[in-house]
């Protein structure tokens, strides 16, 4: 089965929180009501000090993800 990069994520017992998923490596979930994210993944030393470069990127196209998802379902 084929993956999209990003899911939407919904949970009754969190109800003011918005889920991210990144299914690609790194994954991880990101909470965009308070920007905490969750990594699915170990990593290295030399693997944190990329992940740090990388990190922003990535919190930014799951931003852009939901909003171009809610964006979809308001039209």
């Amino acid at each position: 089965m084929e993956l999209p990069k990003f899911l939407l994520a919904d949970n009754t017992d969190y109800p003011d929180a918005i889920f991210i998923v990144h299914t690609e490596y790194p994954r991880f979930i990101i909470n965009l009501e308070n920007d905490e994210v969750e990594w699915m993944e170990e990593f290295s030393k030399e693997d944190e000090a990329d992940l740090m470069d990388e990190t922003e990127n990535l919190i930014e196209a799951a931003t852009a993800f939901y909003d171009r998802e809610v964006s979809r379902y308001d039209a």
